[in-house]
């Protein structure tokens, strides 16, 4: 009985510092994530390379225009008239 209870309080023993090593090993890997994260976070964010700047810019310029033909198109519209005119009569003369 007593080779029993000794043999018990061992597998007891072995299974709780398997368990105390898979959670330390677990803790370190956490505690590495954290590390890294942190790191991550305290780094300046990556400045737009000279590419992205040209491209926004070009995208920017042609908002500008588009809002400029916009404002322009109600003082235009008479103009916009004669040009639909003009593209009936060559289709016309096209058929």
């Amino acid at each position: 009985m007593g080779s029993s209870c000794s043999f018990r309080i061992t597998r007891t023993a072995e299974d709780l510092a398997q368990t105390v090593t898979a959670i330390s090993q677990r803790l370190i890997k956490l505690e590495q994530r954290i590390e890294a994260l942190e790191l991550t976070s305290i780094q300046p964010k990556e400045v737009q390379s000279d590419e992205e700047l040209v491209m926004l810019d070009g995208v920017d310029q042609l908002l500008q225009e588009c809002k400029g033909l916009l404002n322009n198109s109600s003082n235009d519209f008479d103009s916009d008239e004669v040009w639909v005119e003009e593209d009936k009569g060559n289709q016309e003369m096209a058929a």
